[in-house]
């Protein structure tokens, strides 16, 4: 390991005190305009870096790898999502690579939740309404939405942010199902009194909100397809704030246009930042800008993640946040 003040480069602008603890610790490039570095730049910061901070704007791929200059031995990636590395390709080159899990799980969860009333109870409608000038009073059968109470609950990948998910559904009065690998430990299963489905075909028939939270890998490109979308019945809502290739975004936008399902809320994207033109005409969908993590504790404590893996990798230490593969 270097004797010297590592050199980062940090590819976005992070919050003012996790910058100002990196300037203290290391030899740190900032990125003080905060736009996405592009290929070019990208390329001539693996060639000097011994450690790149990266963020999901950023993309890693094996040809930029192969082209890092030998110094380079850390991505310390700024956030837990890392399927804009590939890590495979890093770890041949004897590249580490770490994230920042944990820490945006309850921030994230609670997004989850808040889209689901968004778009259950007409919130987003109501206020456009309102701020349109066209609320004229009250009417008992005007802007009427559904409850969550009663409902069941679909969640795709019962991870840290699925079961932080399906705890504040049971409070909702949720009925709680998931889809994962395998079953929760039979004591979580049963604080939360979920069922747990090995196929996800069968539990997208059973469920009135679908809510993903799964990363996005090669084997959860298109998990929500045309065909298992068409699965869900018309009165469904579907939320996501994991990660937008997990839906088939165009078959979602059409079944949502035509009335084959209810409603969508979305933090995420398929072709980030381009949405289908589709959806932003719906009125029964919610639409929101990759948002779910963006708490001010949860930007620091990220930052404070990236600063302990250096920090540990530098030292001759296996860091905390090692990335190896993802999982369902």
């Amino acid at each position: 390991m270097v004797s010297r003040k590592p050199k980062v480069v940090v590819t976005r602008k992070l919050p003012d005190t996790v910058e100002a603890r990196m300037r203290e610790l290391f030899d740190v490039q900032l990125n003080p305009t905060d736009a996405p570095m592009t290929a070019a730049d990208l390329a001539e910061a693996v060639a000097r870096a011994d450690v790149l901070a990266p963020t999901v704007t950023d993309r890693i791929d094996a040809d930029l790898i192969a082209h890092a200059g030998p110094q380079l031995k850390l991505i310390a990636n700024f956030g837990a999502g890392v399927d804009h590395i590939d890590v495979a390709a890093a770890t041949r080159r004897g590249i580490t690579v770490t994230n920042t899990p944990g820490v945006l799980t309850e921030d994230t969860a609670d997004m989850t939740v808040a889209l689901m009333l968004a778009v259950a109870r007409r919130i987003v409608e109501g206020a456009q309404v309102v701020e349109a000038g066209g609320f004229h009073g009250w009417s008992p059968t005007w802007m009427m939405g559904r409850r969550l109470g009663g409902k069941k609950l679909g969640i795709i990948g019962m991870g840290r942010i699925g079961l932080a998910v399906a705890r504040r559904g049971r409070a909702f009065g949720l009925h709680i199902h998931y889809h994962n690998r395998k079953p929760v430990p039979a004591a979580v299963a049963q604080e939360l009194q979920a069922t747990w489905w090995e196929s996800l075909d069968q539990m997208l028939a059973h469920t009135d909100i679908v809510s993903v939270n799964c990363p996005h890998t090669p084997g959860t490109y298109h998990l929500l397809s045309a065909r298992r979308l068409k699965l869900l019945a018309p009165h469904a809502i579907v939320v996501n704030t994991a990660r937008g290739e997990v839906i088939d975004e165009t078959a979602l936008a059409e079944m949502l246009a035509d009335g084959r399902l209810a409603g969508a809320g979305l933090d995420v994207f398929e072709h980030e930042p381009s949405i289908n033109p589709t959806l932003m005409r719906l009125p029964n969908v919610v639409l929101l800008p990759h948002m779910g993590s963006a708490t001010v504790e949860a930007r620091v404590e990220m930052g404070e993640k990236v600063i302990v893996n250096i920090r540990t990798f530098m030292d001759g230490h296996k860091p905390p946040d090692r990335v190896f593969h993802a999982t369902l």
